[in-house]
């Protein structure tokens, strides 16, 4: 009896701070983990990381799916967006914005994490782009000096890791 009158507790919480239960499924071949709804009931999630093309971090990709309630069943994908402002776009009224996510999976205590993990997660993936050609891609001279295969190997293989982990475990039911 305690324990059911706990959990009828946790529910009115997470009901007046519009949080919902957090949940992973999978969508085309990928686990994908449940952010929460807008206002029209529509899910937003996240494709977990992935190592692409042999050289960069494919990551921060939010999607919703023709299949509302079951992305495993979708047979299209109805938006894809990037987390690069998560916090203004989907968290937080920011400068008069509406966030897109009216009820979400994570606390704002969390909410805020996950904006300053994002937010490295793309410094980072950057970085290691343009320490890898050696230049950003404005000029056609390549300047050797800012080839660094050692750091971009430290991005890539602990850094950003470490960050793609840490947003997983945030949404991991």
């Amino acid at each position: 009896m305690k324990a059911i009158d706990e959990a009828r507790k946790m529910e009115a919480i997470m009901k007046k701070n519009n949080l919902m239960k957090k949940r992973a499924d999978k969508a085309f071949g990928k686990k994908v983990y449940l952010l929460g709804e807008d206002e029209d009931g529509v899910k937003h999630w996240l494709e977990e990381p992935s190592w692409d093309c042999g050289w960069y971090w494919g990551f921060g990709y939010i999607e919703t799916y023709k299949n509302n309630l079951n992305p495993n069943l979708s047979r299209d994908i109805n938006s894809h967006s990037h987390a690069t402002n998560f916090m203004s776009e989907y968290f937080i009224e920011w400068n008069g914005s509406i966030p897109i996510l009216k009820n979400r999976v994570f606390n704002d205590k969390e909410g805020w994490e996950l904006s300053e993990l994002f937010s490295q997660f793309y410094f980072l993936r950057d970085a290691a782009e343009n320490f890898s050609k050696g230049k950003c891609n404005c000029a056609n001279a390549k300047v050797s000096l800012w080839k660094k295969p050692n750091l971009v190997k430290e991005i890539n293989k602990k850094l950003i890791p470490e960050i793609t982990k840490r947003i997983i475990e945030i949404l991991t039911p």
